[in-house]
């Protein structure tokens, strides 16, 4: 089979029945497509940059957990790849089970680290005696399960069929609509065509600390009315004391107002990333202040060059 007619390959945290792949089953045209499971994020990635996979898909953001680290260092200092679309999944757990299995069987449950948290009030509550134990991947957990390795998987309550698993306890939650943020990503590509409800996301590093130096990344976006959705300080490994920052916020690389955002970073950072521009998958579309549309950027700058020029001007 030729490259040209092999079906599309998506890579995700595998293996099959992660609430990852339940994310990428969203999107179009996956269903057509092959899909490949890998045993990490970085793997995922690197499949992605190595042109194993067409697209990847990675968890981004959780509502109760915040950002998942791994993903944001990953993207902020590896080889750059680009976001061209996120999804929005609710997420709720279960609690899987060999077949017969009773909640005062369960001595050890299994999960990937960032779903604990957010199940803790429950399993203190309804198995206080049970171990924690770590996994790569929710629907690893549950093959431990499967395995015999532990007692209890948390994980979605659709990996049970395929792991040969029961459900116990369904709807696990300590704080009700969690909702991960997943995106999809290419290898660096031009942006998908502006919506008018985008989403940009970059990456800033400072190059000499300084008192004001986040200040001076803020106010590139604040005087063009820009709304940041995300700031995370991660370290860059150069050393203590040193960070970037990962940014999201509305708009798209094309607007103007983004654009000379952009181009002010640039001047006062020693790097800035470029991490992709993307439509948003709440569908929201910001509001656009007074002065910051593109027709206002437009007429400053024919404004100045009549300025320039000694053309009249009003």
């Amino acid at each position: 089979m030729t490259a040209e007619n092999r079906p599309a390959r998506y890579a995700f945290l595998g293996p099959r029945g992660t609430f990852t792949e339940a994310a990428l089953l969203t999107l179009p045209g996956a269903a057509d497509a092959e899909l490949v499971p890998y045993a990490t994020v970085p793997a995922v990635l690197d499949a992605l940059r190595r042109g194993d996979a067409d697209t990847a898909v990675v968890a981004l953001e959780n509502s109760v957990e915040g950002s998942v680290p791994t993903t944001l260092d990953e993207l902020a200092t590896g080889e750059p790849l680009q976001i061209v679309g996120e999804i929005h999944l609710p997420v709720s757990f279960a609690l899987l089970v060999r077949p017969g299995t009773s909640l005062a069987d369960i001595k050890t449950v299994a999960s990937h680290p960032i779903a604990q948290p957010q199940c803790r009030r429950w399993l203190a509550e309804n198995v206080p005696d049970a171990e924690w134990r770590a996994a790569t991947s929710n629907a690893e957990a549950a093959q431990h399960v499967a395995d015999g390795h532990y007692d209890a998987a948390l994980a979605g309550s659709f990996a049970a069929a395929r792991y040969g698993l029961s459900v116990l306890a369904e709807d696990i939650h300590d704080v009700s609509d969690a909702v991960t943020r997943f995106v999809a990503l290419h290898r660096p590509c031009t942006p998908p065509a502006p919506t008018g409800m985008d989403k940009t996301t970059v990456v800033a590093f400072i190059g000499e600390d300084h008192p004001g130096a986040l200040l001076e990344i803020l106010t590139e976006f604040s005087v063009r009315g820009i709304n940041l959705t995300l700031i995370q300080s991660r370290p860059t490994g150069a050393g203590l004391g040193s960070y970037l920052f990962w940014m999201d916020f509305e708009g798209h690389v094309a607007d103007a107002r983004v654009g000379e955002a952009l181009m002010g970073l640039r001047r006062v950072c020693s790097d800035v990333r470029f991490v992709g521009s993307y439509p948003r998958a709440d569908r929201v579309r910001p509001e656009i202040r007074r002065g910051t549309h593109d027709d206002d950027f437009t007429e400053a700058a024919a404004w100045l060059d009549a300025v320039r020029t000694g053309s009249p001007h009003s």
